[in-house]
């Protein structure tokens, strides 16, 4: 036990250091400003009370909810197939690797590539227009439409991935069990195989939402300029304007509210593990 416990205590402080310590500094430093000697609320209250900071932080916080139902949507399917309909082992791996395959791609050139299929000259756009469903290009760029489609794109995997594994986990003999009892197919999922997967349901969610609202590259280039989140606004602080202080303020806020909706979320979902 105590070799163990020495192991794990350098990774654990080297873990602690690295992120503990850039914390620290951003708090400290959200309490300064330019014009104010020692610390003061000067970066926080300016938060608080301007109304467009709470437009941008609804915004970001609506981009990402859409981008977290929408990539259980489609992950939760996707990974029943692959895990229950695919009927080879062998297949099964190609298809979890297709799935992995574009994780190993960076998200600048995957919103980039989204930025030339959702142009208003782009494939779907072209597609839409040819067949008669729209009558002119649809304005997916610059929309929250097109950043939760790219989003979506890049954080799919990760759901897929957690509820794949989930789903290897169930013994087909309860769902069979189920059936063998009268249960049809819809109410051995409700009742069997989506309990067993809820965890891992919220793990997903709980990291794709995280990641979401982090994220500034594909909602920077697939906005156009004409929608901003956090972490944009929070970038600009740092890279153009350079007020440290009021950046860092920003990142907290962020930060906080992200751990508090997640916090609540995860209990709202599970609400009689007290009983």
């Amino acid at each position: 036990m105590k070799d163990t416990s020495v192991l794990l205590a350098a990774p654990a402080l080297f873990v602690g250091a690295a992120l503990g310590v850039p914390l620290v500094a951003i708090l400290i430093s959200s309490f300064a400003a330019h014009d104010a000697g020692g610390l003061t609320f000067f970066n926080y209250e300016r938060i608080l009370f301007e109304p467009y900071h709470w437009v941008v932080l609804w915004t970001t916080m609506r981009i990402s909810l859409f981008t977290t139902l929408t990539s259980l949507l489609l992950g939760y399917p996707l990974a029943y197939f692959l895990i229950r309909i695919v009927p080879y082992d062998k297949v099964k791996r190609l298809c979890l690797i297709l799935v992995i395959l574009p994780l190993f791609t960076s998200n600048i050139i995957r919103s980039f590539a989204w930025m030339v299929i959702l142009g208003r000259v782009g494939i779907v756009n072209t597609a839409l227009v040819d067949s008669s469903v729209l009558e002119k290009p649809f304005r997916f760029l610059g929309s929250e439409l097109g950043i939760i489609i790219g989003l979506t794109h890049i954080l799919l995997p990760i759901v897929v991935l957690n509820i794949a594994n989930a789903l290897s986990k169930v013994d087909p003999v309860l769902e069979q069990a189920s059936s063998d009892l009268g249960a049809g197919p819809l109410t051995t999922f409700r009742l069997v195989t989506f309990p067993q997967t809820l965890p891992s349901v919220i793990s997903g969610a709980v990291t794709v939402f995280a990641l979401a609202i982090s994220a500034y590259v594909t909602p920077a280039l697939l906005s156009g300029g004409k929608i901003s989140v956090f972490p944009m606004l929070i970038f600009q602080q740092y890279s153009s304007v350079l007020d440290f202080h009021y950046g860092g303020a920003l990142g907290i806020v962020l930060l906080v509210v992200t751990v508090g909706l997640i916090t609540l979320a995860t209990a709202a979902a599970k609400p009689g593990e007290k009983n």
